[in-house]
């Protein structure tokens, strides 16, 4: 019997997942900034069940995708949310390099999806 979930999706179920799991990726580095060491309980669980959901999803969009294309994509989606989230809700700055850097960063997850 083959389950569902052990074949590989079709490439746009693929970049869906993918997309989800960077979007888990931003939840859990937020848990993590306010789980304060994994010194807070709530916090710290739901830290660790997204970072679950975050690397399942990215292994499943691993099936169908290019494996430096699925980190560099993970990554990018991180690491935009997390520093979207950090100047938005933690009044981190937002100055004109940092937004340029990560407009460069976004850029590249485009061409790359673009180029597979």
């Amino acid at each position: 019997m083959n389950a569902p979930l052990l074949n590989a999706p079709s490439a746009g179920l693929a970049w869906l997942a993918l997309g989800v799991a960077g979007l888990f990726e931003v939840v859990w580095v937020v848990l993590l900034k306010q789980a304060d060491g994994f010194s807070r309980w709530w916090p710290s669980l739901g830290c660790i069940a997204a970072m679950g959901v975050s690397v399942f999803l990215m292994s499943l969009a691993l099936r169908a995708l290019p494996m430096g294309t699925v980190y560099a994509v993970w990554t990018g989606i991180g690491i935009a949310g997390g520093l979207a989230w950090g100047i938005a809700a933690l009044g981190e700055p937002a100055g004109a390099l940092r937004i340029l850097c990560v407009v460069l960063i976004l850029a590249g997850v485009v061409g790359l999806k673009l180029g597979s």
